[in-house]
């Protein structure tokens, strides 16, 4: 990469503004724009037009945590509890349940097509295990897709909460892997210390934050936003100090600040809305710049095997199952099925193995990348049809 200041600002801003320009062909064509950013990414990058060379897996870690609590901030602060209420404990069967079946599954497919060890395969499963907010709802927006507003909650729900435990469950299988001697119970110990943690910070600063914005009573009013920004990086930091997720911390802050009401709200919301565009723009062009499509196409057989097997096989079982009690009919079930795309929470999470010393870090990481772009690009345009042959599109009087 180019070490002037002042060209890294003008290839970022350009990448950045090609980025936003591709939306219309997003909402036009019904192409997630995460696709986009990833591709502007790749071409830019060593194997492409671009030329760059960049291969940090470090800063693309790093950057993408700093994205991630920006983007799952805004996540909660986006979501009106009134319409999650009624959702919360389908949800949660997702994000735990779910997660963790897809995670097996897909582990085991993995170790028996690709020859990794069982434990290799389910770090694997366990990267790609949850599901991507940005990458449905840009989808719906783009091809008008309508589907209930029960189910919408539920899937913002569950992809704003899941990946905490993707977060988790990643680390839990890097630490067996790096240390075998690590016990069951200690992997027990380590999620409930995560989740426990994580929750308690979450709800506390959420609490907090509406607390100092309605006690406040600053003439700038510009100086909120800056603020809520503090504070949001206050969250993740704190927790993950504490050894609790800062993942769900920051959600959790997000959705218990927009609870009830809060000072400048509006303002606020549009702020970390446009903010969580820039984070997701720059973190898909960072992913996009770190792969080697060249690396891409000697897993592409592989990896298109995964990513059909986690479509029709992984997430319906998973969602079948951790849903089992719910009031949702089938038909229902299989809409939130078909709708879990995988976006970039797997793709960072897949340099975590790289920064672990894990072997086979390198393939896993082009697997998840490719398994991604698969779910994305097969997944996200045929949405509204299947709404429609389902017949749950909201359109109808029956299912809004």
């Amino acid at each position: 990469m180019p070490t002037s200041l002042e060209v890294l600002l003008i290839i970022f801003s350009a990448l950045t503004i090609l980025s936003i320009l591709t939306i219309k062909l997003s909402v036009r064509f019904g192409i997630p724009s995460l696709v986009l950013f990833l591709v502007i990414g790749m071409l830019a990058g060593s194997d492409g037009l671009g030329g760059l060379y960049f291969d940090n897996p470090a800063l693309v870690q790093s950057l993408g945590v700093i994205a991630l609590v920006f983007i799952l901030f805004s996540g909660g602060l986006d979501t009106e509890w009134e319409g999650v209420r009624p959702v919360i404990w389908s949800g949660l069967s997702l994000s735990t349940v779910g997660v963790i079946l897809t995670a097996v599954t897909v582990g085991w497919f993995v170790s028996v097509v690709q020859g990794l060890s069982f434990l290799e395969g389910l770090l694997l499963g366990a990267i790609v295990s949850s599901t991507d907010a940005a990458a449905v709802f840009m989808v719906l927006r783009a091809r008008n897709a309508k589907i209930p507003k029960k189910l919408a909650n539920l899937l913002e729900l569950e992809s704003g909460s899941n990946d905490p435990m993707g977060v988790v469950l990643t680390i839990a299988i890097i630490q067996l892997l790096t240390n075998p001697a690590t016990s069951f119970v200690e992997l027990v110990e380590f999620f409930l210390i995560q989740m426990t943690v994580g929750a308690v910070v979450g709800i506390a600063m959420g609490e907090l934050i509406r607390w100092t914005l309605n006690r406040l009573k600053l003439e700038l009013t510009g100086i909120y936003p800056v603020l809520s920004v503090a504070f949001a990086l206050l969250t993740y930091g704190l927790t993950a100090e504490l050894k609790g997720s800062g993942f769900l911390a920051v959600y959790l802050a997000g959705l218990f600040l927009r609870r009830r009401p809060i000072a400048h709200r509006r303002s606020l919301v549009q702020f970390h809305d446009g903010l969580a565009w820039l984070m997701q723009i720059a973190m898909f062009l960072i992913l996009g710049l770190q792969v080697f499509p060249a690396r891409l196409l000697p897993i592409a057989g592989i990896g298109l095997l995964v990513a059909l097997f986690l479509i029709f096989v992984a997430r319906p079982l998973s969602v079948h199952v951790a849903l089992v009690f719910s009031t949702l009919s089938f038909r229902e079930q299989m809409l939130v099925a078909w709708v879990g795309l995988r976006g970039a929470v797997p793709i960072v999470l897949a340099t975590f193995p790289m920064l672990a010393g894990i072997r086979h870090a390198d393939t896993i990481f082009h697997l998840v990348f490719f398994i991604a772009l698969t779910s994305v690009l097969l997944q996200g345009p045929p949405i509204p049809w299947i709404a429609r042959r389902l017949q749950l599109d909201r359109s109808s009087p029956n299912n809004s």
